[in-house]
C-alpha cells in the first residue's frame, strides 16, 4: 500500500543544481580553484554541502580544517541565496505529481542533502510549500546520501504523528541520482529515478521505475510499486 512519497529536492523539485555549482565556484574563487562542470556532475552532485566540501578539499589540496569548512559553507550559502532569488525554477511535471498525490491523500515529505534554509527559500516561490508534512535536510543528519540516515529519519517522522505505522516498503522515494536511490534502497523503500540529471538507462539499476517527466506517472503505477 502506498502511504507516503518522499521527494529529493535538488534535481527533482527544483532545478537548483546549476545554482549550487555556481555558488561552489564563487566560494572557491578566493582559493584560486574552479570545479569543471563535468567533474561537479560526475563526482559531487549527490553530496550534502558538508560532504562536498570535504571531498573538494581533498581533491584540490586546499588544506582546510573543520572551522574552514563551516566558513566555506556559510559563504557558499550566501552566494546560493542570491542566485536562488533570481534564477531558481521548479522542474516541469513536479507540481502535477504533487497535486495528484494530494488528491489521493498520500502523505508527502522531502529528504534532501541541501540545507533547510535553501529548501525553504526555493519552496516559498513554488506555490506548493504547504504540501509537505516534513523536511529532512542536511542540517538534520551526520551522514549524507548514499547513507540511508536521512530516509530512516524521514520514516521516523512519518511514524511520529499518530496516523498509524508506515513500513519502509509503503514509502516511495523520488530521486534524480544514484546516490539518493542507493540511500533509499538501503532504507528498504521503493524508488523512482527521474531522468532530470542522468539518463533513464543510467538510473535503471538503482530503482524499481524510471520516468522522464513526473507528470507522466499515474497513481495506479505508484500504488503498484508498493504492494
Amino acid at each position: 500500500m502506498l502511504r507516503a512519497v518522499i521527494f529529493d529536492f535538488d534535481g527533482v523539485i527544483a532545478d537548483s543544481e546549476p545554482l549550487h555549482f555556481k555558488a561552489f565556484n564563487l566560494a572557491l574563487d578566493r582559493h584560486g580553484v574552479a570545479i569543471p562542470k563535468e567533474k561537479y556532475y560526475a563526482d559531487y552532485l549527490g553530496f550534502s554541502d558538508k560532504d562536498c566540501v570535504r571531498v573538494i578539499n581533498r581533491d584540490f589540496n586546499l588544506g582546510m580544517g573543520f572551522e574552514d569548512y563551516e566558513e566555506f559553507i556559510r559563504r557558499k550559502g550566501e552566494f546560493f541565496d542570491k542566485l536562488a532569488l533570481s534564477e531558481s525554477t521548479i522542474i516541469e511535471g513536479t507540481a502535477e505529481m504533487i497535486n495528484m498525490l494530494r488528491q489521493n491523500s498520500v502523505r508527502l515529505g522531502i529528504c534532501s542533502g541541501a540545507l533547510i534554509g535553501e529548501i525553504k527559500l526555493m519552496l516559498s516561490m513554488s506555490g506548493f510549500s504547504d504540501a509537505f508534512e516534513f523536511i529532512v535536510a542536511a542540517d538534520d543528519v551526520e551522514k549524507g546520501k548514499p547513507d540511508p540516515e536521512g530516509y530512516l529519519l524521514a520514516l521516523e517522522k512519518l511514524n511520529s504523528n499518530g496516523n498509524g505505522p508506515t513500513q519502509p516498503h509503503e514509502c516511495l522515494v523520488v530521486e534524480d541520482s544514484h546516490w539518493g536511490l542507493e540511500a533509499a534502497g538501503a532504507a528498504r523503500m521503493r524508488r523512482i529515478g527521474v531522468a532530470n540529471t542522468y539518463s533513464e538507462e543510467f538510473l535503471e539499476p538503482f530503482c524499481e521505475m524510471t520516468a522522464k517527466n513526473l507528470a507522466d506517472l499515474t497513481i495506479e503505477q505508484l500504488q503498484g510499486l508498493c504492494l
